[in-house]
């Protein structure tokens, strides 16, 4: 049985890496950025890298140096490491556990949990950040739900995690966005051909491309699609048509009801 994706995702906008804006001193993936989402209500889109002793670690990118006081790549260091490295544009703050992270969620909103690939090139080496993901995760209390650009990872996710809603990230591959990925394996991934065998139970989409026959198909016949990222209220509405809720940031999301 595929558990399916918590109705609080369909109704709650999502802030994209939480609800950040370092002009106030939130970078993307922070403890602020997070209180704020929570403060405002918002459900919280977060991602994972895994450190070098296997802890997931709230950060976005490969390397430190656009977010972070440091250079590198972020899987050679510990988690005591990068717990000392301050976020750029942040008062303060410091690259996050996920285990934090829960613990200052608390369940108050819904948590979107990416897990970056690890593979490099999208494909099967995968596994030890979705072990360690869904390690954390148990007994956590509150709406959460799971993703990845990669199948094999969401399929690694149904496997350490089956009770919990695992989705695909999906896109229009466009090979020029996705260096170094070889093109082939962007032809391969643009339709979306292994939402079944990767045992997902949702898409979040690139919001430019949700107008694709294959995304609408999954929605009719029942797949909710979230998408990815709206940047004004002008493009949110238009998105409201062809998608069930929105991954949001450089605006407010209003809430619904």
């Amino acid at each position: 049985m595929i558990p399916e994706l918590p109705a609080p995702f369909l109704s709650i906008p999502v802030a994209h890496r939480a609800l950040h804006d370092v002009a106030d001193g939130r970078p993307e993936n922070s403890r602020a950025a997070i209180r704020a989402a929570i403060k405002a209500g918002y459900a919280i889109e977060i991602d994972l890298q895994l450190s070098r002793d296997g802890c997931p670690m709230v950060f976005h990118d490969y390397a430190l140096e656009r977010l972070a006081e440091a250079t590198g790549a972020i899987r050679t260091k510990t988690q005591a490491e990068l717990a000392q490295i301050a976020l750029r544009g942040g008062d303060g703050e410091t690259i996050p556990s996920l285990t934090e992270v829960l613990d200052l969620v608390a369940g108050r909103v819904p948590v979107l949990i990416e897990t970056k690939d690890q593979d490099g090139n999208l494909g099967p080496d995968v596994g030890t950040l979705e072990q360690a993901t869904a390690a954390v995760l148990r007994g956590y209390q509150g709406p959460v739900a799971l993703m990845s650009f990669n199948p094999h990872s969401v399929a690694a996710l149904a496997q350490h995690a089956p009770d919990i809603a695992r989705g695909l990230v999906t896109s229009s591959y466009d090979p020029e966005d996705w260096i170094p990925v070889p093109a082939s394996i962007c032809d391969r991934l643009r339709d979306i051909p292994d939402f079944d065998i990767s045992h997902a139970s949702f898409i979040s989409h690139e919001v430019a491309d949700l107008v694709r026959p294959r995304v609408q198909e999954l929605r009719s016949a029942g797949v909710p699609v979230l998408c990815w990222t709206v940047k004004s209220l002008k493009a949110e509405a238009e998105a409201r048509q062809w998608a069930d809720n929105v991954t949001f940031e450089k605006y407010l999301s209003p809430l619904l009801g």
